[in-house]
């Protein structure tokens, strides 16, 4: 049983392909902006309670824990355009 590696892609999906590989350094650069405020909020949510004992933290730990994980799904997107950009044909 062979695959079909070499299966023709219709205009959407080409076009479609081609946008996330145009937009690769963008998923880049998110995911750092991303990492970037996650642990700016942690320092400061920590400052803040280091500074009042009575500083509620489960909430804002958890939009820290939703920044981490749009960090990490903009990651992936980068990852996967970079395979995009070796498996499809270069642009006539």
């Amino acid at each position: 049983m062979q695959s079909d590696l070499h299966a023709e892609l219709d205009a959407a999906e080409s076009a479609f392909a081609r946008r996330a590989l145009r937009r690769r350094p963008l998923f880049l650069a998110l995911s750092i902006a991303g990492i970037a405020v996650a642990l700016g909020l942690s320092s400061y949510y920590a400052w803040r309670r280091a500074h009042d004992p009575q500083f509620a933290l489960a909430a804002r730990a958890v939009i820290v824990v939703l920044v981490l994980l749009n960090a990490r799904q903009n990651l992936r997107q980068y990852r996967y355009a970079t395979v995009l950009g070796k498996v499809l044909p270069p642009t006539p």
